[in-house]
């Protein structure tokens, strides 16, 4: 039988201090999900599953390398989390996945579902790539080398889900031990004894062109060798965050990985080829500079929107090209611009306090005490007014149209060239620039650039 281990998100230490996670109602994401962890592993032994709780005091990295060095075939690995939101009304479980990998994608309905049924009073917020995730990618899902998910239990910024997890801890316990269980059978139906490995081989096809050595299947995960990573010129030998495997005295890493040296990763089911694109269009050390040239065109920006929202131009249909209009009369790079508002609308889909009327794209603020939330006449003034915002953060130039940015006074110009570093002054969000960014390498793999 397969082993199964469990970490309960945070309460190690990072940076100066330890992380408690999220904060709300009184109490930390870290203890929640230590308590609920503990249930869960006394459940699954009590089932007889040989289960491992990874210690409490781990860095979120050190838990990744705990595992790795412990993990083996037909393991299986589940990170549990607790959210938190800025509207209390946001709820519900959700299970994260490596995106494109349709058998995690499976195996994380199992795990959903366990818990579902035990809990029927918590919303189901689906099963998901963890490219939808906030920052883009999630290193439990791509780092782990045994099958992995990341669970979030519920919000503990909704009094309804933080109630739910209090109360009913023991159901949540046994929803997920019910869902871990089916998860371990999967991999290892007739429960035998693991041994030597024998892993599927796999074509391989680069810019178009078929590669001529094959890689590797690991647990639904594509594996290439490492001389091909050498050949697009990648230099991986001290990246922590590359899985490396050594098979039949090759070392393969995990192709997925490969996406933060901007190389797009795809995968055809058929032919069984995993398909790579290096990067080949564009400069990609110049993509966080806000005063820079968009590339996209009208038409890729509106697919883009439709393809995360299907309704989004039926208010909105030339906010595209108002975009590309306006960034360009300014210097701003109006595919940053795009992304943002796509972060801060939801694609268009609004909420958090701000109407689609207001024409309010990037969540910018008034003056003199009126409204949390400013309002333009029109869609076009209120791109202007992102762009113009952008602009004084990011440049000393002075602006070609007139401001209608009612905060454009207040910014010390020039004091964040780079997306990044909007990053706890547009927002709050420390990892604010991060993903507006991770949104626009999907927008560049979506148009196909990157």
């Amino acid at each position: 039988m397969g082993r199964i281990f469990i970490s309960a998100a945070h309460g190690g230490k990072e940076g100066a201090g330890i992380d408690p996670g999220s904060i709300a109602g009184g109490t930390t994401e870290a203890q929640e999900m230590i308590l609920l962890r503990d249930l869960i592993v006394t459940e699954l032994r009590g089932r007889s599953f040989d289960v491992l709780a990874v210690p409490d005091d781990l860095s979120a990295a050190e838990t990744i390398a705990w595992i790795n060095a412990r993990g083996s075939r037909l393991d299986v690995a589940l990170e549990i989390h607790a959210d938190t939101a800025s509207s209390p009304s946001v709820r519900g479980a959700a299970v994260y996945y490596i995106a494109n990998n349709l058998e995690r994608k499976n195996n994380g309905e199992l795990v959903l579902m366990g818990l579902l049924r035990r809990v029927t009073q918590l919303p189901n917020r689906g099963v998901r790539p963890d490219t939808e995730s906030g920052l883009g990618s999630l290193a439990f899902c791509r780092q782990i080398t045994i099958p992995s998910l990341l669970m979030q239990v519920g919000f503990l910024s909704s009094p309804e889900d933080r109630f739910l997890l209090q109360n009913r801890r023991r159901d949540f316990a046994l929803g997920i031990a019910d869902g871990l269980a089916s998860w371990s059978r999967v991999i290892n139906p007739n429960n035998v004894t693991p041994t030597e490995p024998n892993y599927p081989s796999i074509n391989i096809n680069i810019n178009g062109q078929k590669y001529p050595e094959q890689g590797i299947l690991v647990n639904g995960n594509s594996y290439i060798p490492i001389d091909l990573v050498d050949q697009l010129r990648i230099d991986v030998s001290t990246s922590p965050n590359v899985n490396r495997i050594n098979y039949r005295q090759i070392v393969y890493i995990k192709a997925v990985d490969l996406r933060d040296y901007n190389v797009v990763i795809g995968w055809d089911g058929v032919s069984r080829t995993v398909e790579l694109r290096s990067n080949l269009l564009i400069c990609v050390d110049k993509l966080d500079q806000i005063m820079s040239r968009g590339i996209t065109s009208e038409v890729e920006l509106q697919l883009f929107l439709r393809n995360n929202n299907e309704n989004a131009l039926v208010n909105f249909a030339d906010l595209p090209k108002l975009y590309r209009e306006e960034g360009n009369a300014e210097g701003v790079n109006y595919d940053l611009a795009f992304c943002q508002m796509c972060l801060e609308t939801g694609f268009l889909r609004f909420g958090g306090g701000i109407k689609s009327e207001q024409n309010n794209f990037s969540g910018l603020g008034s003056i003199g005490g009126g409204a949390e939330a400013a309002s333009f006449p029109s869609a076009r003034i209120g791109v202007r007014a992102h762009i113009q915002h952008l602009k004084a953060y990011a440049s000393l130039e002075p602006l070609v149209n007139e401001v209608v940015d009612p905060r454009f006074r207040f910014i010390t110009r020039g004091i964040a060239p780079s997306i990044y570093q909007i990053s706890g002054r547009w927002s709050v969000d420390l990892d604010y620039g991060t993903k507006i960014f991770s949104l626009m390498k999907r927008l560049y793999e979506s148009a196909k650039l990157l």
